[in-house]
């Protein structure tokens, strides 16, 4: 029943596709042997064994799919575990919907930024390890004071934007003040989320507006 409740959560969060499920830890490592997905969703209590002890048989096997673990696990050394093996996330059950699609919308940006990376500089290089080494948890790549929620809503208003959006406008969309809008994208702009490009008016400074990059 959870795992078809899961299904229709991932099925909702364009582009993403479920291309199947298995009940075991055998079938998943048959699974990812047949349909070769992109991303696994993992639990860790299996009837046949520890869900972390599935990740080397993947590699082991060739496969370089990447791993989100989704769990009712709260033991630290099953994070530290999941760290260790090198998992995109670390979602705790029971999680809504909303929890879901933000890490995985997370996962598909860093994911295009990962394929098309160029490398002309340290800070290229910055940028790319920055996104990847986020580790388990929404809050882990965010500076203090900034919340996870509010990154959320700025990321969606970006996404959804038809063209790009100044701190202003994007204040209007999200119902949070210019000031904050306006730290939140240049946050996105500074890991290479969002892009930045300048509109000249008739005086006074550029306005700077932000776009999210595909």
């Amino acid at each position: 029943m959870v795992a078809r409740v899961h299904r229709a959560y991932v099925e909702r969060v364009g582009p993403f596709r479920v291309v199947g499920s298995a009940g075991s830890g055998e079938e998943a490592v048959a699974a990812v042997d047949a349909l070769r997905p992109d991303l696994v969703l993992l639990d860790l209590y299996l009837p046949d064994g520890f869900g972390l002890d599935v990740i080397p048989r993947l590699r082991t096997a060739g496969h370089d799919c990447d791993v989100m673990v989704v769990s009712a696990a709260r033991e630290a050394e099953a994070v530290r575990g999941a760290v260790r093996h090198g998992v995109v996330d670390y979602l705790l059950k029971p999680f809504a919907f909303e929890d879901l699609r933000t890490r995985l919308e997370r996962y598909a940006a860093q994911r295009g930024r990962l394929l098309t990376a160029v490398v002309r500089s340290q800070a290229d290089v910055d940028r790319v390890l920055a996104g990847a080494s986020a580790g388990p948890g929404p809050a882990a790549a965010l500076p203090k004071g900034m919340s996870v929620e509010t990154a959320g809503l700025v990321e969606r208003a970006l996404r959804g934007a038809d063209g790009t959006l100044s701190a202003t406008e994007c204040a209007g969309l999200t119902g949070v003040s210019r000031v904050s809008a306006r730290r939140y994208l240049e946050y996105f702009h500074s890991t290479g989320s969002a892009e930045v490009s300048l509109r000249y008016g008739a005086a006074g400074r550029p306005e700077r507006r932000y776009s999210w990059r595909s």
